[in-house]
């Protein structure tokens, strides 16, 4: 398994987006509110995590070791 190591802000914006994106669907499945509000809220949502996706993936897949990590590796 490779490993991606990121920074706090950016492991947020990556557990933002996928729990914006689920919280989405989760609204538009649900039967809670009146069905306008359900479907404006839950799209948007939906819509605001899938847009996110691509950034948040090529985040993690350009994700590098730091500097410390790199140098403690090398003389390890």
């Amino acid at each position: 398994m490779k490993k991606h190591p990121l920074s706090i802000p950016q492991l947020f914006f990556v557990v933002s987006t996928r729990a914006l994106l689920g919280a989405g669907v989760a609204l538009l499945a649900s039967g809670r509110w009146s069905d306008r509000k359900r479907r404006v809220t839950g799209l948007t949502l939906a819509l605001v995590g899938a847009a996110t996706t691509i950034p948040a993936a090529r985040l993690v897949a350009n994700a590098k070791p730091s500097l410390l990590q790199r140098v403690t590796q090398k003389f390890a």
